[in-house]
C-alpha cells in the first residue's frame, strides 16, 4: 500500500491547491471545468485557486486553459543545488555515463521514495522513464536497495509500511523477508543489482554514498539493456567502477 498520513492538521485549501498543481502537471494544460470535474471540486473553488496561482506566477493562462509556469523550474533547480551530494557527485556521475556509454544516475531518498537529482546519458544510453525529479520505489531499483541496505531496519520497515512493496515487473521483490535477505547481501558486497526489477529489459548496478559516520547521502548507478549489462561487465566491471566513483565522491564530501 502506497499511502501518506493525511490525518490531522491537513489544511484543505493548501491540499486543493497542490492537487490542482499535480493534475496540471499530469495533463499539461486544462481549463477550469475539466479540473473541477477531475478533482470533484466546485468550479468557483478551482477558479479562485488558479487565479491566485496565476497572480503569484505559478501557472500561466493561455486563453481558457492553464499550464504550470517556469517558476517551478526555478524552485526545483534551487532545491537541487542545495544538496551538497549533488554538487559534489554530478561530475563523477556524468563521467560514468561517458565512460560506460550507458545511463548514470544520482538518487536521494525523500518521503520513502528515491528521487533523481542527476541523470547523465552516454552515447549508447537507452531511453527510459528516468528524469530529474523522477520518484521511484526504493525496493524495486538498485539505487533504492543500495540506500535501504545501509539504513536501519526500523527505517526500512517504515518505508515498507508507507510505500508497500508493489510489483513493478515480474522480477520485483515483493516479499519482505526476501527483501531483507537481499539487503543483507548488499551490505556484505557493498553493491546492489537490479535485474529487470523496475523496468523489463533493463538492468542496473548501484552503490551507496555515505558519510564517515555511515549516514546514507544517496546512491549512484549505471543502467542499460540486458543485452549489454551481462556477465562480468554486470557483476564485476561496473561494480568496481561505481565503487571507485563513490570513493572519490565520499572523499570530496568529507574534505570539502
Amino acid at each position: 500500500m502506497d499511502t501518506d498520513d493525511d490525518s490531522g492538521g491537513l489544511i484543505r485549501a493548501v491540499d486543493t491547491t497542490l492537487r490542482i498543481v499535480e493534475t496540471l502537471n499530469d495533463l499539461g494544460t486544462a481549463g477550469v471545468t475539466e479540473l473541477a470535474r477531475r478533482l470533484d471540486e466546485p468550479k468557483s473553488t478551482v477558479y479562485n485557486h488558479l487565479d491566485t496561482l496565476n497572480r503569484r506566477g505559478y501557472v500561466v493562462k493561455d486563453d481558457d486553459a492553464y499550464r504550470l509556469a517556469c517558476r517551478f523550474l526555478e524552485l526545483g533547480s534551487m532545491t537541487r543545488e542545495r544538496y551538497l551530494v549533488y554538487r559534489i557527485a554530478r561530475d563523477e556521475v556524468t563521467a560514468l555515463a561517458e565512460e560506460t556509454g550507458e545511463l548514470a544516475g544520482l538518487v536521494v531518498e525523500e518521503h520513502g521514495y528515491g528521487v533523481f537529482l542527476h541523470r547523465a546519458k552516454g552515447n549508447q544510453a537507452v531511453h527510459v522513464d528516468t528524469h530529474v525529479g523522477k520518484r521511484i520505489h526504493l525496493h524495486g531499483a538498485a539505487l533504492g536497495k543500495a540506500m535501504l541496505a545501509f539504513s536501519s531496519a526500523e527505517h526500512v520497515h517504515e518505508v515498507i509500511d508507507r510505500r508497500g512493496l508493489p510489483a513493478l515487473t515480474d522480477h520485483t521483490l515483493t516479499d519482505e523477508d526476501a527483501l531483507f535477505d537481499e539487503l543483507e547481501r548488499i551490505r556484505e558486497e557493498e553493491v546492489a543489482f537490479d535485474d529487470e526489477e523496475r523496468i523489463n529489459g533493463l538492468r542496473s548496478v548501484a552503490v551507496p554514498l555515505r558519510t564517515d559516520e555511515g549516514d546514507v547521502l544517496g546512491a549512484i548507478s549505471v543502467a542499460g539493456p540486458t543485452s549489454r549489462l551481462r556477465g562480468d561487465r554486470f557483476r564485476s566491471e561496473l561494480p568496481d567502477r561505481l565503487r571507485s566513483a563513490a570513493n572519490v565522491i565520499e572523499l570530496n564530501i568529507t574534505y570539502l
